[in-house]
């Protein structure tokens, strides 16, 4: 399997496991976020595939960042959220290993590739990829914690 067929399976590994989280979701905003992620993960087996096959390739900007910050300050601020989120934290941990996987699976295609436009999405692919870490980070640490006063972490690096 080439790394593009490899990168390929895990997009659509991503998407399908991000689309189970947004079913399970007991909380309508929790499922916008995971419907958001699942969203991306499509967005970059497209582009890959598109360039795979030789084809023009383009992708957009993400806003499930922006979307997430939002849910997570009022995920805050309601009543059992925590609680209601618990029962899932063990596959919000699976997902947030599985971007770290794809982080360094697309910062190593950078690093392998000649051609600086490709090695320069490569690391758009990866700057995503760590914001869905972002995420998925901030609401296992919200999960885990005692207090409701959690704020918003931003990506280090």
């Amino acid at each position: 399997m080439n790394v593009f067929d490899f990168a390929m399976k895990m997009e659509l590994q991503g998407m399908a496991y991000y689309q189970t989280l947004a079913d399970s979701a007991r909380i309508p905003e929790l499922k916008g976020i995971f419907t958001g992620l699942a969203a991306d993960e499509q967005k970059h087996y497209d582009l890959l595939r598109d360039l795979k096959e030789g084809n023009n390739f383009g992708m957009a900007d993400s806003t499930v960042i922006q979307q997430a910050r939002s849910v997570f300050t009022d995920l805050i601020e309601r009543p059992g959220a925590r609680q209601e989120m618990q029962d899932a934290l063990d596959a919000y941990q699976s997902a947030l290993k599985v971007e770290a996987e794809s982080v360094r699976l697309y910062e190593d295609m950078a690093k392998k590739e000649e051609d600086p436009v490709l090695a320069r999405l490569y690391l758009t692919l990866a700057n995503e990829e760590k914001s869905h870490y972002n995420i998925l980070d901030n609401i296992c640490e919200y999960v885990k914690r005692t207090r409701d006063d959690v704020p918003w972490r931003e990506p280090q690096g």
